[in-house]
């Protein structure tokens, strides 16, 4: 199946979106197939707010009206316990508040922007849309991410070489409680990272300290900027360490 066939056949859609390459593009094709499309952006303590500018970008970009649900993610218990399967509790509370705004807009069709390359057999959020009914055109169309991002390129999409970029939950441990400060301390180290031009990483929440991913091709670069790193983030942590285990380079 192809989009603009996904589209002939669901012409009325609601769009899960996040800003990330995946929806970005997801919400640009449903706009140029002619669907009467509106974007969904969930607002919690688990996305930065670099995100919520980014998707606006993107809506305004695409002519597509966004809309922008506030969700407290950490009021489930399922959640804050943080347990192998904490994206499936998330997803059902981000999707619930999705599907019930939606229908009440008139969408009963809502989409997400899992795509062909996604592992869902690695991801219990998977198990959740599937349990809602949501529906991943990227994925049914058989469109992976290296093509995603070429044709999002070929658009004008900004977001066509943007990392992954997993919520902020992800940087703590498996079974360690996620609470509202470790979330912010956690913003704080990738924005000050972002401010010092690093791309792709991850700083991770390891029993107070500090632990960064980076690239291979930017430890040189981390070396550089070790001193200030360390100041800033011990204001947060009790210290920080280097992940040697690298990010693959995308």
């Amino acid at each position: 199946m192809t989009l603009d066939k996904f589209f002939k056949e669901n012409g009325k859609v609601a769009v899960a979106f996040s800003g990330g390459v995946d929806s970005s593009y997801l919400l640009y094709e449903a706009k140029r197939c002619g669907a009467d499309v509106v974007a969904y952006y969930v607002s919690s303590q688990f996305q930065p707010a670099f995100e919520l500018e980014d998707a606006r970008r993107i809506a305004e970009y695409t002519g597509c009206e966004m809309k922008v649900l506030e969700v407290d993610v950490l009021s489930e218990p399922a959640v804050t316990a943080n347990p192998k399967d904490r994206c499936y509790h998330c997803k059902r509370r981000i999707f619930s508040t999705i599907l019930e705004a939606a229908s009440k807009d008139g969408f009963t069709t809502v989409l997400d922007g899992t795509n062909y390359s996604d592992d869902i057999a690695d991801r219990p959020g998977y198990r959740a849309l599937g349990e809602m009914h949501v529906l991943s055109p990227l994925r049914i169309c058989g469109l992976t991410k290296s093509e995603i991002r070429l044709r999002s390129k070929e658009a004008g999409l900004f977001t066509w070489n943007k990392s992954a970029y997993a919520c902020l939950a992800t940087r703590i441990p498996t079974g360690d409680l996620i609470t509202e400060g470790k979330l912010k301390m956690t913003e704080r180290a990738e924005n000050l990272l972002f401010s010092l031009g690093f791309e792709d990483f991850r700083v991770r929440y390891l029993d107070g300290y500090a632990r960064i991913q980076v690239r291979a091709s930017q430890l040189a670069k981390l070396m550089d900027n070790r001193d200030r790193i360390r100041e800033e983030l011990g204001r947060d942590y009790k210290g920080v360490l280097l992940d040697l285990e690298t990010r693959n380079e995308q």
